[in-house]
């Protein structure tokens, strides 16, 4: 059975493109898939959302939804073998389906001419999917294997390494089935990467901070990180200053599809200053005060 997208996004066929967006957002907080883990129906009702706002958002897409219906991807080829049929006709063809016509009945069309008998087998390429894929900071880092459900089909694919925030990759021939022995369309998968709480990223640097103690800061010394790739030590220089950067080469985020290549994790050094000090530490720090040049 064909999907209608006006009832998928529980809207009347002339509603706004404003109304339109704001039925999607509200479905799509919905059934989104983040918050209904683990709900095949969820995830499903999200694809046909997905789906639906995709068509009907675009004008061009909607028009032709609304004149062919479920085979609107395929207008153009339909109206070309109409025109064909009806020259072969002598015109007749337009006499016999002259009119107003509502989306069923370009179905039926499309049936008698590509798929029907004495017709001929025209082939349709499938529908693209759209899917989207929530990773955190540290499944971003490494190529790894994803399993997600697109349309109630399990699909295990290679996630590479270095993925961006947003980026969409397609996968080919993962899409809806073609027709009359044509192509499957693709899928496409649009990643979403968490925020980290330590780390920020920057294309493919990373950012971090770390403190060190005014001791440190002043007579130099030696601080860890844990980083995304392991712990690293960090020569701190004598006299650093509150707010200092240091460059790691190599220990940022890898660049995507390039093998071996990483950007650079720079860090920030946090100056912290001693709290609770006792009398005998106060005094000391008067001496250095009344000794400063």
């Amino acid at each position: 059975m064909a999907v209608d997208y006006y009832k998928v996004l529980c809207i009347d066929r002339n509603a706004t493109p404003e109304a339109i967006k704001a039925a999607y957002r509200k479905l799509a907080r919905k059934h989104h898939p983040d918050l209904n883990p683990n709900d095949e129906t969820a995830k499903k009702k999200f694809q046909e959302l997905n789906e639906a706002n995709e068509v009907l958002s675009d004008p061009e897409s909607r028009k032709k939804y609304d004149k062919y219906g479920e085979q609107w991807k395929h207008g153009e080829e339909y109206e070309k073998a109409r025109q064909a049929q009806g020259a072969s006709a002598g015109g007749g063809f337009g006499q016999d389906f002259g009119g107003s016509q509502g989306a069923e009945d370009y179905s039926d069309l499309f049936g008698s001419l590509f798929g029907g008998r004495g017709g001929r087998q025209a082939k349709f390429r499938g529908q693209d999917y759209t899917a989207e894929l929530r990773l955190e900071l540290l499944d971003a880092y490494r190529t790894h294997k994803q399993t997600l459900t697109v349309n109630g089909k399990q699909i295990r694919i290679t996630v590479p390494a270095g993925v961006e925030d947003r980026q969409t990759i397609r996968i080919g021939g993962h899409g809806g089935p073609g027709a009359n022995g044509g192509p499957n369309g693709d899928l496409y998968i649009t990643f979403h990467i968490a925020a980290h709480p330590r780390f920020k990223r920057g294309g493919k640097d990373l950012y971090a901070s770390v403190d060190i103690d005014l001791y440190t800061a002043v007579l130099g010394g030696e601080v860890t990180l844990d980083t995304l790739d392991g712990i690293v030590k960090l020569n701190v220089k004598p006299e650093t200053q509150n707010g200092t950067k240091a460059r790691l080469r190599g220990k940022g985020f890898p660049v995507y599809k390039q093998e071996g290549a990483f950007g650079d994790l720079i860090v920030t050094f946090n100056v912290k200053l001693p709290t609770g000090l006792t009398e005998e530490q106060r005094a000391l720090f008067l001496q250095l005060q009344n000794a400063k040049p």
